[in-house]
């Protein structure tokens, strides 16, 4: 990959730099020409077709979140009914024209503690494995278990949902907000990245020095708080309206795949 990438985008006045660096270099090369937030410190020589996506075998995802009053017991009794192979349309952003298998097999879905705390608050973390994925599918999963957390949701909806001939129609919810998403980890056949210590050494520090800034902020964040007074309640004032939930399987509920799909052909028809 970072070879055909080479080839295509960094010749320097007609010389081939595959031709003339180390493996080492490709990697400094790379990385001089990447945006900042994207890193490579390791690769691998592919066949031509390899592609990233495709030829994943795996994928491991984390998503934080901070436990508030989340009932996470609920949670995760809910997160054991996605392992094992099920039609995922109802959690993901459905792509009509050019996806029409919509099971996925997910091999593992557990929530823990991440041992860190704020505000009196403790930070959690969705693990989730799986074979593939489908688009957004982690995000709506994960807004699912929230409303389960929350108590608004009982954990069979997970039932309801991924039983399409029940629910062929997916109902209209927000997906989770994608900052907490981690892709952690990808799986390949074959494939042993060659990686270079000192990208992997710049990349550590970057990491150490991006944190320790934060870490500044959040304290700056955490002294402003500390100046401001607590506001006593006013009686006069009426407190807010909480918005009502609209249980997922009472609300209003996009097209089906089947729909979708007719569209799809009747729009190519009239092209």
């Amino acid at each position: 990959v970072i070879s055909l990438y080479l080839r295509s985008n960094l010749k320097d006045a007609g010389e081939n730099i595959l031709g003339e660096r180390s493996e080492i270099d490709y990697v400094s090369v790379l990385n001089r020409n990447l945006p900042r937030d994207i890193r490579v410190i390791g690769w691998c020589p592919v066949a031509a077709d390899f592609l990233a996506r495709f030829s994943c075998l795996g994928r491991e995802y984390k998503y934080l979140f901070w436990k508030r009053a989340l009932d996470v017991s609920k949670m995760q009794k809910a997160a054991f009914k996605f392992i094992g192979e099920h039609d995922f349309r109802n959690f993901c952003k459905m792509d009509a024209a050019n996806v029409s298998n919509y099971k996925r097999y997910i091999t593992d879905f557990n929530i823990s503690a991440c041992d860190q705390r704020s505000n009196h608050d403790e930070l959690w973390s969705m693990n989730i494995r799986g074979s593939a994925f489908l688009w957004h599918q982690v995000r709506c999963m994960a807004a699912v278990l929230f409303f389960v957390g929350q108590g608004l949701e009982s954990p069979c909806v997970v039932d309801s949902l991924l039983d399409i001939t029940k629910t062929p129609r997916k109902p209209q919810y927000t997906m989770a907000p994608e900052l907490p998403l981690i892709l952690r980890s990808c799986l390949f056949d074959g494939v042993s990245f060659m990686c270079s210590s000192d990208a992997s050494q710049a990349l550590i520090e970057h990491l150490k020095d991006e944190h320790h800034q934060y870490m500044l902020q959040a304290a700056i964040f955490d002294e402003a708080l500390t100046c401001l007074s607590i506001p006593e309640p006013n009686p006069l004032e009426h407190p807010k309206k909480k918005r009502k939930h609209i249980p997922l399987l009472s609300r209003e509920a996009e097209p089906s795949y089947e729909e979708r799909r007719a569209r799809v052909k009747a729009k190519s028809a009239n092209v």
